[in-house]
């Protein structure tokens, strides 16, 4: 039986072909580590995971797969006021939990949220195509950290 990482790469694979997207061994293992990944990592963070296997790779590579991975809807782009996006595989809809202190992103679902979309076309108007919800607090971790301080 595959693992669910597996579906979900070979699905972002023909998503891609289907998209007229090259499968280089570059995008494959990048899309991999996107999709292995729960850290919701940088351009920089994928790069430097990958470029012992991939010496010839660039940043911009990197960069440069994530837009494509982005365009064919594989991928979001967090921007949360830091200097460095992050990246997240889409799979289904959900939410993110920030920490304050470190940075860590962890995500949560919570299927009410829906029900707001609904609210704010009805009550303004218009057309919603997509929200998003930030939740910033300390992770435990940092709580941890603080106390043992």
């Amino acid at each position: 039986m595959l693992a669910m990482s597996e579906i979900a790469l070979k699905d972002a694979l023909v998503t891609l072909k289907e998209s007229g997207v090259r499968i280089t061994p570059q995008r494959h293992a990048i899309l991999e580590f996107l999709i292995s990944s729960e850290s919701h990592p940088t351009a920089d963070e994928i790069y430097k995971a990958l470029e012992h296997d991939f010496p010839n790779m660039s940043v911009a590579t990197v960069y440069n797969n994530l837009r494509v991975f982005r365009n064919a809807g594989l991928v979001k782009e967090l921007t949360y006021g830091d200097s460095s996006s992050r990246f997240d595989f889409v799979t289904h809809d959900h939410y993110h939990i920030i920490c304050d202190q470190c940075g860590t992103i962890v995500d949560f679902h919570h299927p009410g949220l829906e029900e707001v979309e609904h609210l704010a076309s009805h009550v303004t108007g218009f057309k919603v195509n997509s929200h998003r919800l930030e939740v910033y607090g300390t992770c435990p971790k940092c709580a941890n950290n603080a106390a043992a301080n």
